[in-house]
């Protein structure tokens, strides 16, 4: 019988491999046939180990070494989003426990790769990470023109926007974005996050966002500060 401590452990080991199900191989390792992610979060429902160690303990730590190994080039992004992926499976299964429990989320975001713009796998990432981290998450898809955009805060009530683009001339749609929340008197209500290949932090003050993020995990931790209110 495992114990809290090393279903926990296992969890984490899991979330760094990468492995959703027992029918996932692993990064590193060769593991089909075990228990994965879903599998082990299950019992540790089952067996009544606390939420709050299942998510920081488990998954928070595992993605955090997912973090660490991609920053050293031992992971690509096929392996962060297999592993991103593996955290997004279980949320599902962990939210209406989280419900039952009384957690408030810690936040709504609105995330968007701008118009034009057909790519979605940083912006995939960002979302699963998200809402591993807590938050909750409405993805709107790719080439969302600026409207949309400022549509969907004003229908949810979103604190954050997450913009991407990969593109320099599509960039351009971040700046229409944040004059659009401007115009519609949403602005002060909102934090907007930028990310992807071509933009910087001097961007990012250009067209008056409030952060720039270079990956996943820098975004979950701006967020996080955002939302304590230590930025």
């Amino acid at each position: 019988m495992s114990t809290n401590n090393e279903l926990i452990e296992a969890i984490r080991y899991n979330v760094i491999q990468g492995r959703r199900n027992k029918d996932d191989e692993g990064l590193e390792d060769e593991l089909t046939g075990r228990p994965g992610v879903e599998e082990l979060v299950r019992e540790a429902l089952d067996k009544g180990v606390p939420l709050q160690d299942i998510l920081l303990r488990g998954l928070s730590e595992g993605m955090q070494v997912v973090g660490e190994k991609f920053e050293r080039k031992e992971y690509f992004i096929p392996d962060m989003l297999a592993a991103a992926e593996a955290v997004g499976t279980v949320m599902d299964i962990l939210e209406p426990h989280l419900v039952k429990e009384g957690r408030q989320p810690r936040g709504k975001f609105v995330l968007a790769t701008v118009e034009n713009d057909q790519h979605d796998i940083g912006k995939n990432i960002v979302g699963i990470m998200l809402k591993g981290a807590g938050f909750q998450v409405v993805d709107l898809g790719i080439s969302v023109p600026s409207a949309t955009i400022v549509e969907a805060v004003r229908r949810e009530e979103a604190n954050f926007v997450g913009l991407s683009a990969l593109l320099d001339t599509t960039m351009r749609f971040m700046e229409k974005t944040v004059k659009g929340l401007e115009a519609a008197g949403l602005r002060d209500k909102v934090k907007v996050i930028i990310g992807g290949a071509p933009t910087s932090p001097e961007f990012a003050a250009k067209i008056g966002a409030d952060a720039h993020c270079r990956d996943a995990f820098a975004a979950v931790a701006t967020a996080e500060k955002m939302a304590a209110g230590s930025m």
